[in-house]
């Protein structure tokens, strides 16, 4: 270590001393004040000011709260401080949970007012890591699933808590939850903890079962009240059940003598045939609402829509095929109470099958297609059919033209509201004086079927869409004009 300083020891007297730092025994020190001294010196910040709402009861706090909107309620109110997120807590009514631990343990005290409860998310378990080499993992959403690249198929199937938990954390939702109204959650193979939810929670109107088989739907039979109830069916490449999974025709069954009551009903991903279906249609005599997504039912199913008596609206998504064979149309009937027919993401190449259903749904008064694959000229004209429909939504036929639509629509004499959006076959251009007449009849008209025409349309007026020539002009320097003009006066044989 070097020297001290003379001019450091006669400035201070000559006296230097060790501090007691038993880190640094060779650190020379000045006599006076250690350094965590000079800095206990400094002064202290100002106090915080008062909380003025400690003077305001938790009544009289959940109060003011309860008039904020659901964001501000959800996020920069719960974040003040820990008594405004125990009220807002109590001001929740909806929540989807991700962790399934949170479910039995914080779940009833963090949020104990809750009517619309979403737990499928938090029944998917994590995927597990490969101790060598990682898979890589495909998500959607909620759902994850691990890719293998040397198996065929590459997908994995989706990983699921045990039964047993799934049973224990209904149990402990049914207890502390009475007044549910909607839950969303995973059937498990048992279905103790369904049981639990219907004695528990006897105000349940609406009910989101996922990965279902026809054992797993026996105790949708001991909930009460029931209206609204979504199955969304066990596939075993997704859920990794087995061959004999699912909802087929018993599943239907069950469901139909258990639920009398219900209003909604959305099947995803169901098996099934007439058999099926029709005792839906004759048990539940409520029904209004039914939407099949993506379905693997049998042929003839399409029959069996006439014994619904109720039915206001029939939705079909996500569908690879409407029917395999309907039958003859002398036996299909129809559903003479429905109103509205809507077909989203369905493949509409089958033309007796698209025939079936215009006859099934020849009484709807409202009649939407959206994203529909096949839906040519010769295909739409089956839908003159259906003589009293009223509204008619056209959205993305991109195979329609302007003379398929004025083929159906000048036949319909009661209809009033006509949406024609992003079909880029039909043009304006196109437009006949008939079909001009009867658009200055309609009530509602929402016609954009072309999104170029759109966008022409909106930057009419302002100097832009036009072509490029107008605004980016070739400028032509000195040297190449003169090498221009010089190829000019060539001769032809020279030039040549």
């Amino acid at each position: 270590m070097p020297e001290p300083d003379r001019h450091l020891l006669s400035a201070t007297g000559g006296v230097l001393h060790r501090d007691g730092l038993k880190g640094w025994p060779d650190l020379w020190m000045l006599p006076g004040k250690p350094p965590h001294a000079r800095a206990a010196a400094t002064p202290p910040p100002p106090p915080p000011p008062p909380d003025q709402t400690l003077a305001f009861s938790d009544e009289l706090l959940l109060r003011v709260l309860a008039c904020l909107p659901e964001p501000h309620l959800t996020g920069a109110a719960s974040l003040v401080c820990k008594r405004w997120t125990r009220l807002s807590g109590r001001l929740r009514r909806r929540l989807a949970v991700r962790d399934w631990a949170f479910v039995t343990h914080r779940l009833p005290h963090r949020f104990p007012n809750l009517a619309v409860l979403d737990l499928f998310p938090a029944s998917i378990a994590a995927p597990a890591a490969a101790p060598f080499r990682a898979s890589p993992v495909l998500t959607c959403g909620a759902v994850s699933l691990t890719l293998d690249p040397s198996a065929d198929p590459p997908l994995g199937a989706c990983r699921f808590l045990a039964d047993d938990v799934l049973d224990r954390g209904l149990a402990v939702v049914a207890a502390r939850f009475p007044n549910l109204r909607r839950l969303s959650a995973t059937a498990a193979a048992e279905s103790g903890g369904l049981m639990d939810i219907a004695g528990g929670c006897a105000t349940l109107q609406e009910l989101e079962l996922h990965r279902c088989t026809d054992l797993a739907l026996r105790p949708v039979s001991a909930f009460a009240h029931l209206q609204i109830l979504r199955v969304v069916a066990a596939s075993s490449p997704l859920y990794g059940t087995g061959e004999d999974g699912g909802v087929t025709d018993i599943g239907l069954t069950i469901l139909a003598h258990g639920c009398k009551r219900l209003v909604k009903l959305e099947l995803v991903g169901c098996e099934g045939s007439y058999d099926g279906i029709a005792a839906v249609g004759r048990c539940c005599a409520m029904l209004e609402e039914l939407t099949i997504a993506d379905h693997r039912m049998d042929a003839g199913w399409l029959a069996a829509l006439a014994f619904c008596g109720n039915l206001k609206t029939l939705r079909l998504q996500g569908c690879g095929r409407i029917d395999a064979d309907p039958g003859p149309p002398e036996h299909l009937g129809a559903c003479l109470t429905l109103e509205s027919l809507q077909l989203h993401h369905c493949q509409l190449r089958d033309r007796r099958a698209l025939h079936a259903l215009f006859l099934v749904c020849e009484g709807a008064r409202e009649f939407l297609v959206q994203n529909c694959w096949g839906l040519e000229d010769d295909m739409f004209a089956l839908a003159g059919l259906c003589r009293r429909i009223k509204f008619l939504s056209l959205e993305g036929c991109s195979l329609l033209t302007t003379r398929g639509v004025e083929s159906v629509v000048t036949s319909w004499n009661d209809l009033q509201s006509l949406e024609v959006v992003g079909c880029n076959k039909v043009k304006d251009e196109e437009i006949t004086p008939a079909l001009s007449e009867l658009f200055s009849n309609l009530k509602e008209l929402k016609w954009r079927p072309d999104n170029k025409s759109l966008l022409a349309a909106s930057l009419a007026g302002i100097g832009m869409g036009k072509k490029g020539r107008v605004f980016f002009k070739r400028q032509i320097l000195p040297g190449h004009q003169r090498v221009k003009e010089k190829m000019l006066n060539y001769p032809a044989g020279v030039a040549a």
